[in-house]
């Protein structure tokens, strides 16, 4: 029981292999993101460097399943943090995220306890850990207030690392902020 509130090691190989060390085979990002709503915590480090990617690959699973019309994100939102990225409100925005979806979830458990507890609402828990990734993708997996560590630079391999560089950069500056705050 121990082993499963320990996060589930993800290993990137040179040539950008995911590696589950648990079950000592390859995964791909569709698998990351099924273990996490299955509940399951992951934390995904480049072998060469130590580097923690997990942000890197959870914003990219997020992503991809926006690039495929499952929009959780509406629109005025993803224009807001991209404003939040280039205003003052980047001290706020992480809290506001933490605190709304901290709400919802407390809301959902009280909607499942009122149902008897015994009924299933059909994807509550895939949509809960959805939202779980997407938080942790916001505030780096960190515990509010504050933040650990910046994010790791990934290595660059055309347009998509150098927009994820961007993003991790952002994020970084972010935390620095955030720590200062402290």
């Amino acid at each position: 029981m121990a082993e499963d509130n320990k996060p589930l090691l993800i290993k990137r190989y040179a040539s950008r292999r995911l590696y589950n060390t648990e079950t000592s085979d390859y995964v791909t990002l569709e698998d990351i993101a099924g273990f996490i709503r299955s509940g399951r915590e992951v934390q995904i480090v480049d072998l060469k460097s130590g580097d923690d990617l997990t942000r890197q690959y959870l914003l990219q699973i997020i992503a991809e399943h926006e690039s495929r019309g499952e929009n959780v994100l509406p629109v005025n939102v993803l224009n807001d943090l991209v404003r939040a990225y280039t205003t003052q409100a980047t001290s706020m925005v992480p809290q506001f995220l933490q605190t709304s979806f901290d709400m919802l979830r407390e809301s959902q458990e009280k909607v499942m306890e009122s149902m008897g507890g015994g009924m299933k609402m059909p994807g509550l828990e895939a949509m809960q850990a959805q939202q779980e990734a997407f938080m942790k993708a916001m505030t780096g997996g960190m515990a509010w207030p504050g933040s650990s560590s910046p994010a790791a630079e990934p290595e660059r391999d055309g347009g998509e690392a150098e927009d994820l560089d961007e993003i991790k950069k952002q994020l970084a500056e972010l935390q620095d902020k955030l720590s200062k705050l402290k």
